[in-house]
């Protein structure tokens, strides 16, 4: 079993100008990352410029500046190639997710190391607002559809926030560009004798107008995957 040593955030972003100086902020002071990894995805704004004074202060911030502008899946693997950290978390570059719920979930990533630990939306107590109810009931419309044909009770596939052993990550051959590669993972994942433990944190969705960039034409890529690597498909095989 691999020991728990250390971990990574991986913050992919585009044109998050408004919001990723105060993002960034906020995983700065958990206090808990080894090293944070910035992926620039072809930015137009000003997002390059405001994180860039970050790199004179904190040694362990490095920025990343994607040669193609792909998806934020290319983004995060981009990333996960330069990992030094046991272990990673993809962070977006918004505020839908709190950094402080990260602390909730390492604690249970030291005690099991070699499984997927998933920031849930579903369960639990925490304070969630969802501005769109058709996007929160496509969601759970998927991680249903997910668990029935995988056998494997998921609430919430696609959570940004999931602690992955690096070297699992590495293993998997990753091959989603888009908003599809955490469903991509939790289907390999689950193939594995490893477990997903999923852990409750907040959420605080925000509109299109706000810059949401999550797609009708990216919910279809997503159930594609969900199929795809299903454990009872047998069309790919």
């Amino acid at each position: 079993m691999v020991k728990f040593k250390s971990l990574t955030a991986i913050v992919p972003f585009y044109n998050e100008e408004a919001y990723i100086e105060e993002s960034l902020s906020g995983l700065i002071s958990t206090g808990i990352f080894s090293e944070i990894i910035l992926v620039n995805n072809n930015s137009s704004d000003n997002s390059v410029k405001i994180v860039s004074k970050y790199l004179l202060d904190y040694s362990y911030i490095h920025l990343i500046n994607a040669t193609e502008k792909k998806g934020k899946g290319y983004a995060v693997l981009e990333g996960i190639k330069q990992t030094t950290s046991t272990h990673v978390i993809v962070h977006d570059a918004d505020l839908e997710y709190s950094p402080e719920d990260i602390k909730e979930m390492l604690e249970v990533a030291k005690m099991h190391p070699n499984d997927l630990i998933l920031g849930s939306r579903i369960i639990g107590n925490k304070i969630r607002k969802n501005v769109y109810f058709y996007t929160y009931f496509v969601n759970r419309l998927f991680s249903l559809l997910f668990s029935v044909i995988n056998l494997y009770k998921i609430s919430d596939i696609s959570s940004c926030y999931q602690i992955n052993l690096t070297k699992n990550l590495l293993n998997m051959n990753l091959k989603e560009n888009g908003f599809a590669m955490e469903v991509e993972i939790l289907s390999k994942h689950i193939k594995t004798n490893n477990l997903v433990r999923e852990v409750p944190i907040s959420y605080t969705g925000r509109s299109y107008k706000e810059g949401k960039k999550i797609k009708l034409v990216d919910a279809l890529r997503i159930m594609s995957t969900i199929l795809k690597h299903s454990k009872l498909n047998i069309f790919f095989r």
